[in-house]
């Protein structure tokens, strides 16, 4: 048998490994039509190159890709390669410290090897997309990935939390997930000194360390949803409810997640939950959705629409 046919049994069999958890010798055999012998063959070629593929004896036994003490090549098949390199491209305007040069790294690493056909079809989503990057603030990425072992550990994270008011306060929580949206990071975790769920913005955490006191997971909220609450409701002075005449979905379209929460009414109307620390700013958004609307609490809010409405009016007025 040739050099490159070997070559190229063992990159498929690399793509086996790369499918599905585990392949016994006979699966793996039966697959690249080769003997049992010829599989044993070429998983030690793979370990050679630095795979670490893994062997269990027995019955339901059989080989794994495993992690290894250092990063070997990949496989990618065409979609994978090719969203692998949009997902690179995006990455370099996020918000995750340091990740924007190392993505544009990986990328031009992934553009040199990639077949013509697939970079022609990559290149032609770029040209064909502009990224809006708002005012974010970057992230550490030691940190995502120490609460990120923290959430699948089960173990508790001890941090200082900065202030409003510059000052910190030592907190210690037991982390279940992590909620990134267009701007900030947030950690959802149970706050074990006030014994109830809470939300962290990961850029006020400071000093942040695992520790090794694992706990029992217990029965939580949806992350997603907790955070988009807290961070619509929690930090405002106000909390608006405004019945809108529209389809709930109308106006998530117009409001994003972070900025309001959007509920399920009924005869077309729906409920739109919104927090700020000034009534003529939520009064004028509200105003600027262009639909019916109906304020049902705070009443200051009705008070400061009505201000906005003979402003308005006034401003019509002005020269006739």
């Amino acid at each position: 048998m040739t050099v490159e046919a070997t070559t190229e049994r063992v990159l498929r069999l690399l793509a086996l490994l790369q499918r599905r958890p585990s392949w016994t010798a006979t699966e793996i055999a039966a697959e690249l039509g080769v003997t049992d012998r010829s599989v044993r063959r070429d998983v030690e070629r793979l370990r050679a190159l630095g795979y670490p593929v893994h062997a269990t004896a027995g019955v339901g036994g059989g080989y794994q890709l495993g992690a290894g003490t250092r990063l070997p090549p990949l496989l990618l098949d065409d979609e994978e390669a090719i969203a692998t390199a949009v997902s690179l491209r995006l990455a370099s305007g996020g918000t995750v410290a340091g990740a924007g040069e190392a993505a544009l790294r990986a990328l031009t690493k992934l553009d040199q090897v990639m077949p013509p056909r697939l970079r022609a079809e990559v290149r032609a989503v770029h040209g064909a997309t502009e990224t809006l990057v708002g005012p974010g603030v970057e992230i550490d990425s030691e940190l995502l990935v120490t609460l990120a072992r923290a959430c699948r550990d089960a173990v508790r994270v001890r941090f200082q939390c900065a202030r409003r008011d510059t000052s910190a306060r030592e907190r210690t929580v037991e982390p279940v997930r992590m909620v990134a949206t267009n701007r900030r990071w947030y950690l959802m975790a149970w706050d074990v000194d006030r014994d109830d769920w809470r939300t962290f913005r990961l850029d006020r955490m400071r000093d942040v360390v695992a520790t090794t006191w694992r706990f029992l997971p217990r029965e939580h909220p949806d992350p997603v949803a907790y955070v988009q609450r807290s961070m619509t409701v929690a930090p405002y002075r106000y909390l608006a409810r405004v019945r809108v005449r529209a389809r709930p979905e109308q106006v998530r379209e117009l409001v994003p997640p972070q900025v309001g929460r959007v509920e399920d009414d009924r005869d077309g109307w729906c409920v739109l939950v919104a927090g700020g620390d000034d009534l003529d700013w939520l009064a004028v958004h509200v105003a600027r959705l262009g639909f019916d609307a109906e304020v049902l609490e705070p009443r200051e809010l009705r008070e400061a629409a009505a201000r906005l409405a003979r402003r308005i009016a006034a401003m019509a007025e002005t020269g006739r």
